[in-house]
């Protein structure tokens, strides 16, 4: 993981389209990997997507296809397509934690905040930094927030809308019994200043 330029991806950025279940999705990578991957209903939509880009098929677009293939069956890909998630040094030590979260499982926001804190020798760090590096993420399913949660197991903070992310959660087994029962969709930001 690396920064370039203000958060792009390299010169060159291949596209291609993906039509999954839960919506149209666009998937970007440069040379060294996937660097993008949005809903296209999303907030951040292709943020900081260069505009030098050329809709073309190469073989890691075609991975990233067929892991999407299998994640939108049901099934646990047992493979990740070469990643290249270009952002600062904070976001990239967020989306590793991320990373780290494994197929059906979940982690919250103060979790991932402590982890953070700890590493650094810091007694605590607020969530919302954590909340901001997620927001930013630009390589959404391959790079799990959508397995990301508020700390009473409440359903908040996704750039493509909390239904999609109930669905994504289900779609991985998450049983929602034991979830929040809040109904109200309002962004991380509100949240998190309770947590």
């Amino acid at each position: 993981m690396e920064k370039k330029g203000k958060n792009r991806c390299n010169d060159m950025v291949f596209i291609q389209n993906y039509d999954s279940p839960m919506g149209r999705i666009l998937i970007a990578a440069d040379e060294k990997g996937i660097c993008g991957l949005w809903f296209y209903d999303q907030k951040y939509f292709a943020k900081d997507l260069e505009s030098q880009r050329e809709e073309k098929q190469t073989d890691v677009l075609l991975e990233a296809k067929c892991w999407l293939d299998l994640y939108f069956s049901g099934k646990k890909p047992d493979f990740l397509p070469s990643l290249h998630p270009v952002g600062t040094a904070f976001q990239q030590e967020v989306w590793k934690i991320l990373s780290s979260i494994p197929y059906g499982k979940t982690m919250t926001y103060q979790e991932i905040s402590q982890i953070l804190a700890k590493r650094r020798g810091m007694e605590k760090m607020a969530a919302q930094a954590v909340g901001r590096a997620i927001s930013h993420n630009k390589i959404s399913l391959l790079i799990p927030c959508h397995r990301v949660i508020g700390k009473n197991k409440s359903l908040i903070g996704y750039a493509g809308g909390l239904e999609k992310k109930r669905k994504l959660l289900e779609l991985e087994g998450i049983d929602f019994n034991t979830f929040s029962k809040k109904k109200k969709d309002v962004s991380f930001s509100i949240h998190f200043a309770k947590e």
